[in-house]
């Protein structure tokens, strides 16, 4: 008996094989890319705050939090007449993927003083969480 490896065949065989590891052994994602099959939605912990992402970039666009306060921001993109179909937070390396409709939270850490910015995946709008 003769088997002929396909690409076909060889591509199942290597799906099937990663799809055997354990959720633990993969390492933690710091974002979600575009077109990824969703994870589920980090607990929403301390205080939720919407974020509302339409045709101007984010609303408010200043968040103030209590230092030591663990807040969620939760943003709900409400236009495909924006830029801002991701939310990004480059100091802490948090890239999120914004569904139409769809609330993604983020839960913003306020172990220190400082203010952190999110913005659109392109940088045209930006916004900032101020943890004093």
């Amino acid at each position: 008996m003769r088997f002929v490896f396909t690409t076909t065949t060889i591509l199942c065989v290597l799906f099937a094989v990663g799809c055997d590891k354990k959720a633990s052994d993969a390492p933690a994602a710091a974002s979600d890319k575009a077109g990824a099959a969703p994870s589920a939605p980090p607990p929403v912990t301390g205080k939720p705050i919407p974020i509302t992402v339409g045709e101007d970039g984010f609303a408010p666009n200043e968040v103030k939090v209590a230092k030591g306060e663990q807040t969620t921001l939760v943003f709900t993109r409400t236009t495909d007449k924006t830029c801002a179909k991701d939310v990004d937070f480059p100091e802490l390396k948090i890239t999120k993927a914004l569904p139409l409709n769809q609330p993604v939270a983020v839960v913003v850490p306020s172990g220190e003083a400082r203010t952190l910015t999110f913005q659109c995946g392109m940088g045209m709008y930006k916004s900032k969480v101020v943890v004093q």
